[in-house]
């Protein structure tokens, strides 16, 4: 069963990778080994990631972060992985004030810089759906959405309703403490798809890293951020 997945890069990140040190990971080996006790039959076809560029005056460390991003964006393309970047914006909003013991109310709000992350989603939904409007032709019989984002379970609907003979999973990027779940699997996505895997463990992205030098043909290697 040919398998395309689409990967949101920031659900990634800041569900299991955020914090650890498994930041440099080899996504499609991870997802192939994740499919392989899933579904043996199955077979990677192609493997789509969406994020959006850090923002580096915002970031903790700064120019260091961007530059940290970019290598890795780099490192996932020398392994097949087709990369669509959306952006940020930053806006002045208000938000209520944080009053201990107390409600929040409208009338007493404080003026702070909203950070949104702009297109990923709708790419995201949009790569999904023209997948499965391909699929005639590229013979994938499966979508597989690594994210726990309850704003694409209408992209996932839409792709049951149209096209009922593509299979659907979701893969959601949550950890597990002393092998429980953190967060419950969200309930919108379950429905719409055939399987859910709930969890990646820290074993499996521990086993699923990059080399620290990532070869390039004609290039010098990619290296592994310090820090990472």
């Amino acid at each position: 069963m040919r398998t395309a997945f689409f990967v949101d890069g920031y659900n990634l990140y800041y569900g299991v990778l955020h914090g650890s040190p498994y930041k440099w990971l080899d996504l499609p080996s991870l997802l192939d080994s994740i499919l392989s006790i899933q579904d043996p039959a199955s077979a990677r076809y192609s493997v789509d990631y969406f994020t959006a560029p850090v923002i580096a005056k915002l970031a903790t460390r700064g120019q260091a972060s961007n530059d940290a991003q970019h290598r890795y964006i780099r490192a996932l393309e020398t392994r097949g992985v087709n990369v669509t970047l959306g952006n940020h914006r930053l806006t002045r909003g208000y938000a209520p004030r944080y009053r201990q013991g107390q409600k929040p109310s409208r009338l007493d709000r404080i003026a702070i810089w909203q950070l949104e992350e702009k297109e990923t989603d709708v790419n995201l939904a949009l790569g999904m759906y023209r997948a499965a409007c391909r699929s005639g032709q590229s013979g994938v019989s499966q979508i597989v959405l690594v994210s726990g984002d309850t704003d694409l379970a209408p992209a996932l609907a839409a792709i049951r309703r149209d096209f009922p003979d593509i299979r659907l999973g979701v893969i959601l990027p949550h950890r597990q403490e002393d092998h429980q779940l953190v967060r419950n699997p969200p309930g919108s996505l379950r429905k719409h798809s055939d399987w859910m895997r709930s969890y990646i463990s820290d074993t499996e992205l521990s086993a699923n890293q990059l080399p620290d030098k990532v070869p390039l043909l004609k290039k010098k290697a990619i290296v592994k951020p310090d820090y990472w």
